[in-house]
């Protein structure tokens, strides 16, 4: 189940606090790897270290890099932490985190006291690079609005993997993260996504909410295998505590499944069988053809008997992702290459700009 070797640091590219990109050399060959130093210490050129080696070792596309399980020649490393919530609980990995809801917390009382999200907006995708584009026109549109990114433990566990959280934070276009569930290193930490909604609504006050897992999914082809499914409960939790749950389907014309034409099989199986609660559904205005698609899809599915769904022109999404320097990829392909799959997550924010 698991991979181990023992690999040299040979060269560091990156270092930020959070994620160290380095370069280790295995019997002869350099690879690819990664180090948390906030788990496992900061990390030398020079220093051994063991590496999982599962994922390279299986040629994955997600995750397929190898990580620092510890520094051998930093086994003293005192790293920092406090409360007493733990995460990847009983695991060798296992972290303690300060979360919210624990009853040393300040905000402790906030959740006996909550009473609504009243209305609160809140924006479920499936994949992490719905965040950006969503970000960027949500930004564009309402400078002052403070938006709030929740990311779920569907995918990557440390959000300090994500990219482009990071990136979106360091531009002011994701004012606060919270994590939720066995995913950590938000700027606040929850157990489930009920309390992660009270904390976004009650402690920080936000004006709109996007929820996506972290980098990564795993899928198998079938109708049920596929971490996105969390979509379906996600949008019930968000109806139950009186928030306003919006959908962003996933929608492609560039992907050579069949099954992820028009409207993926994933948002289908989601809208039409999982999710209990209406909700409402954002679709891009695209070409005629490719609006045939989509509208006989919904038609066939009977999405329209049961969701709210609204057209949405939109024009602006390669605008406003560039407005801000900011690059998009999904499944190996960048707007010019995908522009639907991206158009659809930014639709949702002109959608709740126009509807509040």
């Amino acid at each position: 189940m698991l991979s181990r070797k023992i690999g040299e640091v040979v060269e560091i590219k990156k270092q930020n606090g959070q994620l160290d990109d380095i370069r280790v050399e295995i019997n002869g060959e350099i690879f690819r790897a990664y180090n948390y130093p906030k788990m496992t210490g900061e990390v030398k050129v020079g220093d051994k270290v063991l590496l999982n080696t599962t994922a390279v070792e299986l040629s994955l596309g997600t995750g397929g890099y190898h990580y620092v399980i510890s520094n051998l020649d930093n086994m003293e490393a005192d790293l920092e932490g406090q409360g007493h919530i733990m995460k990847l609980r009983y695991t060798p990995m296992q972290v303690r985190v300060d979360s919210v809801e624990d009853h040393e917390s300040k905000y402790h009382d906030v959740f006996e006291e909550f009473e609504t999200l009243n209305g609160m907006p809140v924006v479920v995708g499936t994949l992490h690079s719905m965040l950006t584009p969503f970000a960027a026109t949500y930004k564009r549109l309402n400078p002052n609005k403070k938006l709030v990114y929740i990311m779920t433990d569907g995918a990557a566990l440390p959000i300090y993997f994500s990219m482009n959280a990071a990136t979106l934070k360091d531009k002011g276009l994701i004012d606060s993260t919270i994590t939720f569930g066995n995913a950590f290193g938000g700027d606040y930490e929850c157990i489930n996504i009920y309390t992660a909604l009270i904390t976004a609504k009650e402690i920080v006050k936000a004006d709109a909410v996007f929820i996506s897992m972290g980098p990564g999914i795993a899928g198998t082809g079938t109708k049920y295998g596929f971490t996105g499914i969390e979509q379906g409960p996600i949008l019930d939790a968000i109806s139950k505590l009186g928030g306003r749950p919006i959908a962003i389907p996933r929608i492609s014309f560039a992907d050579m499944r069949d099954r992820h034409n028009g409207i993926s099989h994933h948002s289908i199986t989601i809208f039409g069988e999982i999710v209990n609660v209406e909700v409402e559904i954002p679709i891009t205005i695209y070409s005629e053809e490719k609006d045939s698609v989509i509208k006989n899809q919904i038609k066939e599915n009977n999405l329209d008997k049961k969701h709210k769904i609204e057209y949405i022109e939109n024009n602006r999404t390669k605008d406003d992702i560039d407005s801000y320097g900011l690059k998009v990829k999904s499944m190996g392909r960048n707007y010019e290459q995908d522009s639907e799959f991206f158009d659809s997550a930014s639709s949702a924010a002109i959608y709740i700009t126009e509807n509040k």
